[in-house]
């Protein structure tokens, strides 16, 4: 037999029963695999069979869990959302079922590598950016918190798109994730449910009827979510549409078979792709079919399992809705569920028959609603024309909500017809809207924003009326991150020597963390850090020389800006300082520029911002003069799995966005945990960051919110700052001239346009900010001591951002429940 090799981590120690019991497990999965295919195994066989040995110790923890919360029947929480950015799932389940380290072993010693293995997965792109990774943090903490949680989603066949980097533009290929099958996935057609569609209102003796309508099959596939080391499995169900085998058969459509057998496609095309766009709201029917489809299988689901559990008797079925709320929450993750609001008034209306005030009052308690942006552009406002088409009683109870919620305010500000106006579900026009966003204000028992000063933000502005009627709806919640993944998972050389000084309870209570602070002026803890940083340097620009060809310096500065392209995220403002660098030709400081990140299909601006930071990397990466010391990289198809790379790799991170526009970020706290340190302005999160390392311990520069509302009083003028600064000037005139496009001097002319006329994110204003920042930066890296004194410190301040911290505050202060430290006995040991 191989030598056990010596691991002893924060990952745990590897028993040799465990190992021999993984291989033989190993060696029976991959025996079926090829007895059903082939004689020769590949890679991917390998990855398979590894999967299905990990999933093997799931299962019985998985239904031990679903068992125990049917015999104690606690309150659930039901998360909806329409993105789960959930990554690959392999080594995040070794890692939470205390098995990382026992399948290195066993693969080692049957000549495999493991990380090639778990390269070979696909992520599950189910999401656009941060909204959806949230969601996979959030189910992740859920669970490690003992929470009967589920994440409720669609099962999109193709998710974020492919990004390749052509000739320096973004192009686009479907992310056919599905193609070689998913082994973490169980279909469960047993739980099938009907969504309709269109139709008409009857009324009858007996109320209004939904009638006429088209139906969609919902097919449940479910996917365990384990918490850390508690034996806990909790559930994400996402369903995924079906045709009825009678679509399109009835009697007008006798004697064409085929077509009708094609056009099942119709119906399943609901979840087929998920819509690409971050923060901006593009108002197509397939996407409001998307978020009925969730909503109206996720709660039938809710109500069949609440009226059969078990309740302290043998009663097969609970008939009252009294304790509904009690049993029951429902988070809206955005207004993409909003839709849950009039769908649970409707089946507690029309199909369990209770009055207007009995279903209202339950719809309310039930729901909490999670706002997620303050940008115009991005909320949700549909036309009423479609609703009349597509979910006409959804319609008339929307209509029903707004009358009384205007009742009430007009009994409150008589005479105040504005504020109506402003207060209203339905926005007069042509087209008339429904606002989502109110809809979901009005029907939920608690608001919240995800960061503190974006709360503040949406009780003062977007929200204004509504807080003055009801303050006490609304709260802040900031966001947070697992440290599951994004310490040990992603950066375990970082976790260990954490682990060393302080012991492994971090990582289920990060405000340990703080204890780091006895050991910043430990020499020996600060060369550790030193370190682990410059191995995950190397590591990454390995990585980069084999994908890229680009040769980079590992004692450069890794100056990283990954996330998705938005005017308001600033990348031109980062662009604009890699021009200024280079034309300063003073880069004695070496410097790696990575980052961007995809660009939604139709966003024309953020295409060309691509474009332009790939042709300056063009320019800068072979001018002979500048040789390594400033290498500008664009990071293609930038997922969960390359930002796992990325992160521990970072020596600075940017968060540069406009005050008052980024909602929180949830990026800036990952690299702060991994030791990079912050560039940014005082916007979302960064505000917290600072406040808990110190403000003297991150770069903050650039506008303040007031200063920002000043200036949109007094008018902003790109241009006074276009004359005033030389270096500005020279790097705008480069990029309008074509000397970073000679080819097509024009190419930039809506770039230079935007930047010079109508630009509602000010990048000028903060432009001689941003590099004296910069340049406070490369003085503090050229002392590597106090550069990591600086990092210890940041660590030690990321505790307040693990997710377990804002789940907890949801829990208590939202839903009603408590967080458990109760470890379901695991499926070996009899149960209690």
């Amino acid at each position: 037999m191989a030598l056990v090799r010596k691991q002893i981590s924060v990952r745990g120690i590897a028993g040799l029963g465990d190992v021999s019991e993984i291989k033989k497990s190993f060696n029976r999965h991959l025996h079926f695999t090829l007895v059903k295919d082939r004689n020769v195994a590949t890679p991917r066989d390998y990855y398979f069979a590894l999967a299905h040995t990990v999933r093997d110790h799931l299962v019985g923890r998985w239904i031990r869990t679903q068992q125990y919360y049917y015999e104690k029947d606690p309150k659930r929480i039901h998360y909806l959302s329409l993105e789960f950015y959930m990554g690959r799932t392999l080594q995040n389940t070794m890692i939470n079922l205390g098995l990382q380290n026992a399948c290195d072993e066993a693969i080692y010693q049957l000549g495999l590598d493991l990380e090639e293995l778990e390269d070979i997965e696909e992520d599950a792109g189910l999401g656009n950016g941060g909204l959806g990774r949230l969601a996979a943090c959030f189910l992740d903490s859920m669970a490690s918190l003992g929470l009967a949680a589920y994440g409720y989603g669609i099962r999109y066949e193709f998710g974020i798109f492919n990004q390749k980097i052509t000739n320096g533009w973004q192009v686009e290929e479907a992310d056919d994730w599905l193609r070689y099958g998913n082994p973490w996935e169980k279909a469960r057609p047993e739980y099938m449910l009907p969504v309709h569609f269109y139709g008409r209102v009857a009324h009858t003796h007996e109320g209004p009827k939904w009638v006429d309508t088209q139906v969609v099959l919902a097919m449940p596939y479910d996917t365990p979510v384990p918490g850390y080391k508690n034996n806990t499995v909790n559930t994400m169900r996402l369903w995924s549409a079906k045709a009825p085998n009678d679509f399109n058969l009835q009697e007008f459509n006798v004697g064409d078979y085929i077509q009708a057998v094609l056009d099942r496609n119709l119906a399943e095309n609901i979840s087929r792709v998920l819509y690409p766009n971050d923060n901006f709201f593009e108002g197509k029917e397939l996407r409001l079919k998307q978020e009925y489809f969730v909503v109206a299988a996720t709660l039938q689901d809710i109500i069949r399992r609440f009226k059969s559990s078990k309740f302290g008797c043998r009663d097969p079925m609970r008939t009252s809705f009294e304790t509904f709320h009690e049993k029951v929450a429902i988070q809206l993750n955005d207004t993409h569920p909003a839709l849950a609001i009039p769908e649970l008034m409707r089946i507690l209306l029309d199909i369990e028959r209770l009055d207007w005030e009995k279903a209202w009052e339950i719809t309310t308690k039930t729901c909490a609603y999670t706002n997620h942006t303050v940008l115009p552009e991005a909320l949700e406002r549909w036309p009423v024309y479609m609703f009349e088409k597509l979910l006409p009683r959804h319609l008339q109870i929307i209509y029903e909500i707004n009358q009384r919620h205007l009742d009430r305010v007009a009994v409150l500000y008589p005479g105040d017809s504005d504020r109506l106006r402003r207060m209203s579900l339905i926005e007069e026009g042509d087209p008339k809207r429904i606002n989502m966003a109110h809809l979901c204000v009005v029907g939920s028992h608690a608001v919240n924003g995800v960061a503190r000063i974006h709360s503040d933000i949406v009780k003062t502005t977007v929200f204004k009326d509504f807080c003055d009627i009801e303050p006490e709806k609304f709260q802040n919640k900031t966001n947070g991150i697992t440290p599951r993944r994004w310490l040990l998972l992603c950066n375990p050389g970082l976790a260990d020597i954490i682990a060393e000084k302080i012991g492994e309870d971090f990582l289920t209570d990060l405000f340990q963390l703080k204890k780091l602070l006895d050991f910043v002026n430990d020499e020996m803890f600060i060369r550790d850090v030193a370190k682990v940083k410059q191995e995950n340097k190397l590591k990454f620009a390995a990585c980069l020389e084999s994908e890229y060809k680009v040769k980079i310096n590992p004692e450069s500065i890794f100056d990283i800006h990954v996330k998705r392209i938005h005017e308001y995220k600033r990348q031109l403002l980062n662009c604009l300082h890699v021009i200024t660098l280079y034309n300063s030709k003073n880069y004695t400081q070496k410097c790696v520029h990575t980052g961007l990140c995809q660009a939604a299909p139709g966003y024309h601006m953020a295409k060309m911002i691509i474009k332009l930071f790939t042709s300056v990397g063009e320019v800068v990466n072979h001018d002979p003069v500048v040789g390594d010391r400033l290498k500008v990289i664009f990071l293609e198809n930038y997922r969960v799995s390359l930002a796992e790379k990325v992160i521990p790799a970072a020596d600075l991170s940017q968060q540069i966005s406009t005050a008052g526009t980024e909602a929180s970020g949830t990026g800036n706290m990952k690299f702060m945990l991994n030791g990079a340190l912050t560039i940014g302005t005082m916007d979302g999160a960064n505000v917290e960051m600072a406040e808990e390392a110190g403000e003297e311990n991150l770069f903050i520069f650039g506008m303040r919110v007031e200063d920002v509302e000043a200036m949109d009083k007094k008018g902003y003028n790109a241009r006074e700052y276009y004359e005033r600064l030389p270096e500005l000037k020279q790097a705008m005139d480069q990029i309008s001239t074509g000397f970073f496009s000679p080819k097509e001097p024009e190419l930039f002319k809506d770039v230079v346009n935007m930047l010079m006329n109508h630009d509602r994110f000010k990048v000028f204003a903060d432009y001689e900010a941003y590099i004296s920042c910069q340049e406070k930066v490369n003085e503090l890296y050229r002392n590597p001591k106090e550069w990591t004194k600086k990092v210890i410190r940041n660590i030690a301040a990321s505790g307040k951002f693990s997710s377990d911290r804002t789940i907890a505050e949801y829990a208590r202060e939202i839903w009603g429940v408590e967080p458990s430290d109760v470890k379901i006995p695991p499926p070996n040991e009899p149960r209690e």
